[in-house]
């Protein structure tokens, strides 16, 4: 967080007060905040910290997890700038794609058989939480072909958390964005033809526009789009209409029937209590506010 100022307003005085920054005083402290809390800060269900792996690799990974799309996740701390954090994720990123079936007992142990079912090994993630990270970090990053979040922390005051994402890489190649908006347009014309089509490449694109660090994943049921967390997931195409679900709160929207809902506490596919139907290339604009609303509050 290399620049940035927090100040708390004190309208008794009618000022400002710095809220000064400062790092944890173990490593431990921010581990320990992070697994109690892991789902609301990464949208990661926790599964397990300083999880062993075994005599022969002889390593201990600092928490493992379940993101909201069912990919592995490994999440590796330190106090300050070490180097060695992202290697060392790797290494139990390596052994973790070895031993999938001991993952996923450890998933069905702590989550239930259903969650365990649909581990989805194709992205399997690493995210590292640091004071800070090198601009040979980030080149490392991108220049790997795997799933990796670069995250910065600081502590404000006394109960104050700042996470902020300071590189994010999906795994496999990234295509150009206009290629994989036309590769999404071609695989709903197929099914659904070209008007739906056209409207799931202008989703698309809106949605990966939003910033750079927005990775997108795949599933059978859905598409989702995220940060850290998933912000929107896109449904495949019905007869006439796209449903979005965002993270955008619904209490702070004015719904609009027919093209707004609020399905808190309903059964859907992907993540977000925000439903969205999209008929036209003009309900697409409609959203653009709706979309940046909830990539914020990823």
């Amino acid at each position: 967080m290399v620049g940035l100022k927090l100040f708390r307003t004190d309208t008794t005085k009618s000022g400002v007060v710095e809220v000064v920054p400062r790092l944890a005083e173990f490593e431990a402290d921010v581990q320990g905040l992070v697994e109690a809390h892991m789902e609301r800060l990464l949208g990661v269900r926790f599964l397990a910290g300083e999880y062993g792996t075994g005599p022969v690799h002889g390593g201990r990974i600092d928490s493992l997890g379940l993101d909201e799309n069912g990919s592995p996740v490994i999440v590796e701390y330190k106090r300050g700038v070490d180097a060695g954090v992202i290697n060392q994720g790797l290494f139990y990123l390596a052994w973790l794609m070895d031993h999938r079936v001991e993952f996923e007992h450890l998933v069905r142990d702590r989550l239930g058989g259903t969650a365990a079912s649909q581990v989805l090994w194709s992205g399997p993630c690493l995210i590292c939480i640091a004071d800070d990270f090198t601009r040979y970090d980030v080149h490392a990053v991108r220049e790997r072909r795997r799933s990796i979040d670069l995250v910065r922390y600081r502590f404000f005051g006394e109960d104050l958390l700042g996470l902020e994402t300071v590189a994010s890489v999906s795994g496999g190649t990234q295509a150009p964005r206009r290629v994989r908006r036309l590769a999404v347009a071609r695989s709903a014309a197929a099914a659904q033809g070209a008007p739906l089509a056209e409207l799931a490449g202008a989703v698309d694109e809106a949605l990966l526009g939003l910033g750079d660090g927005v990775n997108r994943v795949e599933r059978k049921q859905y598409r989702a789009y995220q940060r850290l967390r998933n912000f929107a997931c896109v449904c495949p195409p019905q007869r006439s209409k796209l449903l979005v679900y965002l993270k955008a709160d619904p209490k702070e929207v004015e719904l609009v029937p027919g093209f707004t809902r609020d399905v808190s506490g309903l059964g859907h596919h992907g993540t977000g209590d925000l439903e969205v139907q999209l008929r036209t290339s003009r309900d697409v604009e409609r959203a653009q506010g709706l979309f940046r609303a909830s990539y914020a509050a990823a």
